[in-house]
């Protein structure tokens, strides 16, 4: 086995004071000598020299973390610690080049062999969080914001255009995926509990499907012709407040006050189960750090899915029911229909309806379809929505509490978290690749993005 070499605690370069400010001021020198020296103001093409100051830039500090990191030889010695608990040798030094925020960087590390797993490790890339792969954590930080707005291949023309970065789109989605896995992992684990932000708090439930590769829908049963699915649903709970009043005096979404959280999970338990399904726990969590357990008045919104009430009844007792108010006018659109087909007597009675609705609440509407049960199954199914759900759809005296009465900053979630990023044309997801994207949204959206980068940032 190689002996470990002398020398090994050996300092970077520019010790001196002053030092490394003297060679840094040099090479920018040479290089801005390079690139303009004593050329015209007006014969500079000032776009080009932009890029390629930016790339000299990067490119002389690159040379010098380099050459500092390199002629630190303070990682070698007769062993390290392997991640499997055994001890690992010394080896040799090896070199490595990383995709860093300067460009490419290569440095030498030193290497070392773990007989009792068969594996290699390099102690330097785990003290420099360069462990996950070739890309540095600012790239990987860049990767990954660039990747939850937009498509992989969009992503890496951005690296390329803004960055300078030379990121393949698969190479982008791999630790896109791989770092919203990670984030996923650390939401399950850290729940920091806080105070409620207002005195009412609001719990938005619902559900979208995202288009998944074929392999993902086997033995579902879907809304194809052929009874077959294309999608899985992605259930997300928000939660805001709205002490805010708009200028009709009707709550309105406080700034900055929404968080969200989603996945493709199910709710759905059984009597035997010690701990709640893996989609409940998700909103148990958010609730608890958004301190809604703690709120003078704890709200829950939804569109009627008999899913959201049964949690809400489960986890949540006492907290105030409501069903969405356009989701509830959408009901009386198509009981409408039901009665009476597509024409002016379905727009005039379904009008009525739906204002009664909005000023007395579900009992008219009840009243209304009781005449007209014999019309088929539609209006019979209608009119058990609105009878199960009449308590949640007394909208005039909810107005009268101040409460919303809507879900729209729920539709805005799932527009924002998940349809304008997983429902583009032509994508089809897996469901651990789709939740490592919607775990990345909700990371950005919900304002924990820095949060994990701070905990990474501090793992010794």
């Amino acid at each position: 086995m190689p002996r470990a070499p002398d020398g090994a605690s050996g300092s970077g370069p520019g010790g001196q004071k002053g030092g490394f400010a003297v060679i840094v001021g040099a090479q920018f020198g040479d290089e801005f000598e390079r690139l303009i020296g004593a050329a015209a103001a007006n014969g500079i093409d000032f776009e080009a020299l932009e890029r390629a100051g930016r790339d000299a830039a990067l490119g002389v500090m690159g040379r010098l973390v380099a050459a500092h990191l390199n002629a630190d030889r303070g990682d070698t010695r007769a062993t390290a610690a392997c991640d499997c608990g055994a001890t690992a040798h010394y080896v040799d030094r090896r070199e490595k080049t990383f995709t860093t925020a300067f460009g490419p960087l290569t440095l030498e590390r030193a290497w070392y062999h773990c007989a009792a797993c068969g594996h290699g490790c390099s102690p330097r890339d785990r003290e420099l969080a360069l462990d996950d792969g070739s890309l540095s954590p600012a790239v990987r930080r860049m990767v990954g914001k660039a990747a939850a707005e937009t498509s992989f291949g969009n992503a890496s023309d951005l690296l390329r255009e803004l960055a300078g970065l030379d990121v393949g789109a698969k190479q982008v989605e791999r630790h896109a995926e791989a770092l919203g896995r990670d984030i996923a992992r650390d939401e399950a684990a850290v729940v920091e509990s806080g105070p409620p932000a207002a005195d009412t708090l609001y719990a938005g439930l619902d559900g979208t499907g995202v288009p998944v590769r074929p392999s993902e829908t086997v033995g579902r049963v879907g809304k194809q012709a052929d009874g077959a699915a294309k999608t899985r649903e992605v259930k997300l709970v928000t939660v805001w407040s709205a002490e805010d009043r708009d200028r009709h005096g009707m709550p309105r979404r406080d700034a900055d006050s929404t968080s969200c959280n989603a996945a493709i999970e199910s709710i759905a338990s059984r009597d035997t189960d010690h701990a709640p399904a893996p989609f409940a726990a998700r909103v148990l969590r958010e609730l608890e750090r958004r301190g809604f357990g703690r709120a003078a008045r704890r709200v829950v919104l939804g569109d009627g899915a008999a899913w959201i009430w049964n949690f809400a009844d489960e986890h949540l007792p006492g907290a105030i029911q409501i069903v969405d108010l356009f989701h509830a006018k959408e009901h009386v659109f198509e009981v409408a229909k039901a009665i009476y087909g597509d024409g002016d007597l379905a727009a005039q009675w379904g009008k009525a309806r739906r204002d009664e609705l909005d000023r007395h609440g579900a009992q008219p509407v009840i009243a209304a379809l009781q005449s007209y049960a014999h019309r088929g199954d539609e209006v019979r199914r209608q009119l058990e929505y609105f009878t199960a759900n009449r308590k949640r759809m007394d909208y005039p005296a909810l107005r009268a509490q101040g409460l919303c009465v809507t879900t729209g900053v729920v539709e805005g979630a799932c527009r924002s978290v998940v349809c304008n990023r997983l429902k583009r044309g032509g994508m089809h997801w897996t469901v651990d690749g789709a939740n490592a994207i919607i775990a990345l949204r909700c990371a950005i959206r919900s304002n924990r993005f820095d949060d994990y980068w701070e905990r990474r940032a501090a793992i010794p």
